[in-house]
């Protein structure tokens, strides 16, 4: 018990990130010294996010026992925070009646989200075991397509009537409080159903009791259907910086609410989705670090394949000029100078191109726009390198030609590579394709093969051959 008394003695004077890595430390060493009771102390004073990256960072044999130390309420808490992976082997560890109360008990929300990343065998199996309001919940959320605000909403709110008083919306409040996961905004529908105004906690305690809702609330509702994108209804909640934001079907009928717990989430998952992309990564959702080495190198192999037909390609059109190269070896030189430098400023603008997408911030601008204003980029860059390329190659080379020759082609290709990154992304989007697809690797491919293509041609040119 030293260390449990420890850790709690320290609890106040380490940082969060300190404090989960010295929980998962000490979690396991008192469960590889069979010291149960001491385990199950040390998790006592934890918060249930805490609790959760702990498990996750013990060896997989420990998950189970680990759990098991938790009490069952803390436990469903908790199992709400563990990565799916990890949910599902909890599932197939425990027993049937631990899986089916912990299940039972989460928000129908989460529960959807967990079904998505279990088996179909798995997700009927659990279907059966849940409690008739539970397993309606559930599968009118998962009646809903995948990645719309009908399959991330939460069921669990408060709605009032316009002719409520004041004091018997706070009556209904104070009935419902526990059965709902926000109270803070309260949804005002007619009879029938349809969602007519929104008015805040606030305003209701500071209301006269007798005061009709109707004459409080604000009818102007910004609201998402049932069939929105998620990230369209993150946007809508960051924009607005809401803690909620109701959902209504196509009759304008309240039919639930996103909160912003979820919201962070989807953001989270959409910005690594789009990182993994442009680093050529086919995440697929998973989590990377989660994944089995030959899953990783399956889903990073398809980009270096297209890297290896790119570069035979690359080696051809370098074969095609021996007889020039054979004249003017120095040209050989500066191969890898162009066809990097093309290749970053590519990636650099199809990177700020899909980063201004995804925000919202090139909303206001049309497509030609960017693109104009990202291939002017591309001229200063390649002023500026190709001034700095063509004096540095005539001090390596002693040659003005060739000096020349690097320095306009290296002009040349960062206005390719601008207008590609840029243009590129729109392409992908019209074509209804995510456009972090068309992500670094491919740029970089691109401008490599056009980029040497240039070079030769304009050394070709310029040096008369």
């Amino acid at each position: 018990m030293t260390e449990t008394n420890n850790l709690s003695s320290t609890i106040q004077n380490v940082s969060r990130r300190e404090l989960r890595g010295l929980v998962r430390t000490q979690l396991q060493m008192l469960l590889e010294a069979g010291d149960l009771q001491g385990a199950k102390a040390i998790l006592v004073p934890v918060q249930p996010a805490d609790i959760a990256e702990a498990i996750e960072g013990l060896p997989e044999a420990m998950h189970a026992l680990a759990f098991r130390l938790l009490f069952k309420d803390e436990a469903i808490e908790v199992y709400e925070y563990l990565d799916y992976s990890v949910q599902e082997q909890l599932i197939d560890e425990l027993k049937s009646q631990e899986v089916r109360d912990i299940v039972d008990q989460m928000s129908p929300d989460d529960r959807a989200r967990l079904f998505d990343e279990l088996s179909a065998k798995v997700v009927n199996r659990l279907l059966e075991q849940l409690s008739p309001a539970e397993r309606q919940a559930t599968a009118q959320l998962l009646g809903y397509e995948a990645d719309t605000a009908g399959r991330i909403m939460t069921l669990e709110l408060i709605s009032l009537k316009e002719n409520f008083t004041v004091s018997q919306a706070l009556e209904r409040i104070r009935n419902f409080a526990n059965a709902s996961e926000m109270i803070y905004y309260l949804y005002v529908t007619d009879a029938e159903r349809r969602l007519t105004g929104i008015v805040s906690l606030r305003e209701l305690v500071t209301s006269e009791p007798e005061q009709i809702i109707g004459e409080i609330m604000t009818r102007d509702v910004v609201f998402v259907h049932t069939d929105t994108d998620q990230e369209e209804v993150a946007r809508l909640i960051q924009r607005y910086d809401f803690l909620a934001v109701p959902v209504v079907d196509r009759e304008q009928r309240l039919v639930s609410i996103v909160t912003v717990d979820d919201v962070i989430d989807i953001l989270q998952q959409e910005t690594t989705e789009d990182i993994y992309a442009l680093g050529g990564v086919q995440s697929g959702g998973d989590n990377y670090f989660q994944m089995n080495l030959l899953e990783i190198a399956r889903k990073r192999v398809v980009w270096l394949l297209v890297l290896l037909v790119t570069n035979t390609i690359t080696g051809t059109i370098i074969k095609s000029q021996e007889d020039m190269l054979a004249k003017v070896v120095t040209l050989t030189a500066f191969m890898p100078l162009l066809t990097g430098t093309g290749g970053n400023v590519g990636a650099q603008s199809s990177t700020v191109v899909i980063r201004g997408m995804n925000t919202d911030e090139i909303r206001s601008l049309g497509a030609l726009q960017v693109i104009g204003r990202e291939a002017m980029a591309g001229v200063l860059l390649g002023g500026m390198s190709g001034t700095i390329a063509t004096v540095w190659a005539y001090f390596l080379q002693g040659r003005l030609e060739v000096a020349i020759a690097v320095g306009a082609s290296l002009v040349a290709i960062s206005i390719l590579a601008s207008i590609s990154g840029s243009a590129l992304p729109f392409l992908f989007r019209y074509l209804r394709l995510d456009p972090a697809l068309m992500s670094a690797p491919f740029i970089t491919t691109a401008v490599d093969v056009v980029g040497v293509l240039i070079y030769f041609n304009l050394a070709r040119v310029i040096l008369k051959l």
